[in-house]
């Protein structure tokens, strides 16, 4: 067995809210997470919310030495997992909304990467808009931001507001293809070129029930923002 399956099985026992899920994630979703991380250069790869290191693992093999990985979940058993398995990581115990504060105390600027293994189904709107301002602060104009949603969930209410979200504050959201060697099967938004923070909060006034056709008018909204979008494939 996994040596860090017992570990992640145990804090999703302890706080099955926050852990969200009952097992890592795989090697098939890590590689499309992990696809934006810079192949060259020096860059700066923040990773939200990485649990036992299902996407740390793939981050390092990327970067290969080079560059910056920071790492903060606000279990502090996950952080220190991480320091003993990763040498090059930087794995902080802290709450994701302060990404900016934690990269500012290291010298460092906003990140070229973003990949976030957040649990966003389990958290209410305000917190999802507050961790999803905080990315759009933290990210460079030229960096990428990936997350993932299960896709059994996709039609929940945290996952059409979180779909919106990124619409709103991303030029470009692209969905990628399903990945169903993953267990349970997801879908991996790719987002670049945040937009300014002003514009982000005009998503407060957005009830939870609403349909993304209640806000963008007739239709699926998400066929008409995204750029390029493949369910099921």
């Amino acid at each position: 067995m996994n040596n860090t399956l017992i570990p992640f099985i145990r804090e999703f026992a302890k706080a099955p809210t926050v852990v969200a899920s009952v097992i890592p994630s795989g090697k098939a979703l890590a590689r499309q997470m992990t696809s934006p991380v810079p192949s060259r250069g020096q860059p700066v790869v923040v990773e939200l919310g990485p649990g036992t290191g299902a996407f740390s693992r793939t981050i390092q093999e990327r970067l290969d030495g080079r560059g910056r990985h920071v790492a903060l979940d606000i279990n502090e058993r996950f952080t220190a997992l991480l320091t003993e398995r990763f040498a090059g990581i930087d794995a902080v115990t802290a709450d994701a909304r302060d990404v900016s504060a934690i990269l500012a105390e290291r010298g460092l600027g906003q990140a070229d990467a973003i990949v976030s293994g957040l649990p966003w189904a389990v958290f209410r709107e305000e917190r999802q808009r507050e961790l999803l301002d905080a990315v759009v602060d933290a990210l460079s104009p030229q960096g990428a931001f990936t997350t993932f949603a299960y896709v059994h969930a996709r039609g929940f209410i945290p996952a059409r507001r979180l779909r919106r979200s990124l619409v709103d504050r991303f030029e470009e959201v692209v969905l990628g293809r399903t990945v169903w060697a993953n267990l349970p099967p997801a879908l991996v938004y790719h987002c670049r070129r945040p937009q300014q923070r002003q514009l982000n909060h005009r998503m407060g006034g957005i009830p939870d029930h609403a349909e993304p056709e209640d806000r963008f008018g007739a239709g699926d909204a998400s066929a008409r923002r995204l750029p390029t979008l493949t369910f099921g494939q």
